[in-house]
């Protein structure tokens, strides 16, 4: 049979062996406690609901909608940034919606990619953000970078060791998985750096909302020139616990954001009207319903904090994203992610996505996602207790702890 050029270039989907597994425990009556995918429990506001039922009503809404958005939700979303980050952006022409942040990097992808180019990509990362430009035909360069001081030489020796000169740096903070967030001072740096080697930011701030200490994440067309080579792609999937609306936006450069444009109208046509309804009058809400589903996420947050943290495994509070990012266990670490998340699933009935799944260096930590209610969450480290104890964690027995071949 005929291997396809795009699919044979995509890696085994790693989340799926974790998802069989988990499906295989279910179906057997176990009781999984689910942080693995970062999918929303929450509950959409009821009025964003009302909303759109009230606008399914009018038969005229049933008919195609437009791919960049109807202009009440492309002004909606350039008033949010007004207020939000004090950025002017015109709704017409710096403003796309998308069918959720994911659908708007990989057609971003297809729009700006020639075959070869080389894309910047940080590492460990969202899938997407490298994925979507592999099947364009991209090449990606992986960088293991954090928004600090290690950033700039990294980047530097990216861009001088590429040929031909890189096309995109793609940046994401507050970052998937790792939580980090970077500030305004990194990211004028990041700009200007990309003016002086003429390389294209794409910006996914996805989490720009789910934040728990300090000051809010800024954007990065904040920046002074961003708009000159930037495009920014946000979702209100996290913000307003909309993930199956499957609602974004691209906002930014009128250059890049009309190459999108162009390429989206060849293959969609936009949301279902009331859902961009909906999501138009969330936007010009008055952000309480947002602030309730960030301190959800905090309060989440701290009771696994303290909880993994009695039953013997320390987990990094983040500062943000509805993700903790932690090292595997000590005495656990040689068996790299993908199995040790295998392990918990067997062994304690609890589901965590493996952090190689997000890129090689990912390969000591796991992504633990706040999806669970906090007795969900006390269940989860009570498992886990268990676990650790019947394994030897307990009394440091770290050399008889596994027989990998004992849950293959």
């Amino acid at each position: 049979m005929v291997e396809f050029h795009s699919v044979k270039r995509l890696p085994p989907y790693v989340f799926e062996q974790v998802n069989r597994l988990k499906a295989s425990a279910r179906a057997a009556g176990a009781d999984i406690v689910d942080l693995g995918m970062g999918n929303p429990d929450l509950p959409t506001n009821q009025s964003i609901v009302d909303k759109l039922c009230e606008a399914a009503q009018d038969p005229r809404a049933h008919r195609y909608s437009t791919s960049r958005g109807i202009p009440g939700l492309r002004r909606a979303q350039a008033n949010y940034y007004k207020r939000r980050f004090g950025v002017t952006l015109d709704p017409d022409t710096q403003v796309v919606a998308t069918l959720g942040s994911k659908e708007g990097f990989a057609n971003m992808a297809q729009a700006i990619t020639a075959p070869g180019d080389v894309i910047l990509c940080p590492n460990p990362t969202y899938p997407i953000h490298a994925f979507g430009f592999i099947m364009s035909g991209g090449v990606i360069r992986s960088m293991e970078v954090t928004p600090d001081d290690s950033f700039f030489p990294h980047l530097e020796r990216a861009v001088r060791h590429s040929i031909p000169k890189p096309l995109a740096l793609i940046l994401n903070y507050p970052a998937n998985p790792t939580a980090c967030v970077a500030s305004l001072d990194f990211y004028k740096d990041v700009i200007a750096f990309a003016k002086k080697h003429d390389i294209i930011v794409l910006s996914d701030l996805a989490y720009s909302e789910i934040y728990f200490d300090g000051n809010p994440p800024p954007s990065v067309l904040e920046v002074d020139g961003a708009m000159d080579v930037a495009v920014e792609f946000t979702s209100m999937s996290k913000t307003f616990s909309m993930p199956g609306w499957r609602m974004g936006f691209a906002v930014g450069n009128e250059r890049l954001i009309g190459a999108l444009s162009r390429v989206k109208s060849y293959l969609d046509y936009g949301a279902f009207t009331p859902i961009q309804v909906a999501a138009t009058a969330a936007l010009n809400g008055d952000g309480s319903d947002i602030a309730e589903v960030r301190d959800t996420y905090k309060h989440r947050r701290d009771v696994m904090v303290e909880s993994f943290g009695r039953a013997g495994w320390d987990v990094t509070p983040p500062a943000a994203t509805m993700f903790a990012w932690t090292k595997i266990p000590e005495p656990f670490t040689h068996l790299g992610s993908l199995e040790f998340s295998k392990l918990l699933v067997e062994k304690a009935d609890v589901a965590v996505s493996p952090g190689v799944g997000f890129g090689e260096h990912g390969d000591e930590y796991v992504r633990i996602a706040l999806v669970e209610n906090e007795h969900r969450i006390r269940q989860a480290a009570r498992n886990i207790k268990k676990f650790f104890a019947e394994a030897g964690a307990a009394g440091n027995e770290a050399e008889n702890v596994i027989d990998l071949n004992s849950h293959r």
